[in-house]
């Protein structure tokens, strides 16, 4: 695994604070002896939303990846919050990448590599690189363009 740090530095990203929950749900629930399901993060900055609008209209396919890196980074702080430290993932197993973009948008797995991209670089291939899902939906909460869960495995 590439120090996390380090990474955050060479790639000039600042970690954000867990997000504040949305409603009544867990962040992350274990399950399974050593499997964890995260919940969505949208992309907000420490309570801030960062984009808003839909791929296709208000948001080009740029944002939208920068976009898709911030919900990554936040699922990054929850893991974090819920185990204490990135070194407990075994590795990274399935990103379900909701995109809300107009009737005539087809690029949702290029905003999901904004996700994956981060979370190679960050955790390396090894670890963050996942199977992943890019679906494609009307409309996400707070207008947001990305929304992305992410089931993971951790170290026993």
């Amino acid at each position: 695994m590439i120090k996390f740090e380090e990474a955050l530095k060479k790639h000039k990203l600042e970690m954000p604070n867990p997000p504040v929950k949305g409603g009544i749900y867990n962040p992350a629930k274990s399950f399974g002896g050593n499997l964890c399901y995260l919940s969505g993060c949208v992309p907000a900055f420490n309570g801030e939303i960062k984009y808003k609008g839909k791929l296709g209209a208000e948001v080009t396919i740029e944002q939208g990846q920068e976009a898709a890196k911030q919900c990554a980074l936040n699922l990054l702080a929850n893991i974090i919050a819920a185990y204490g430290s990135l070194e407990k993932v075994k590795c990274l197993v399935k990103m379900i990448v909701f995109v809300a973009g107009t009737e005539s948008f087809y690029d949702h797995p290029k905003v999901a590599n904004g996700a994956s991209e981060l979370l190679v670089d960050i955790l390396g291939e090894d670890i963050g690189l996942c199977a992943r899902s890019a679906v494609g939906v009307n409309a996400l909460p707070g207008n947001v363009p990305v929304e992305i869960e992410l089931l993971l495995e951790l170290k026993p």
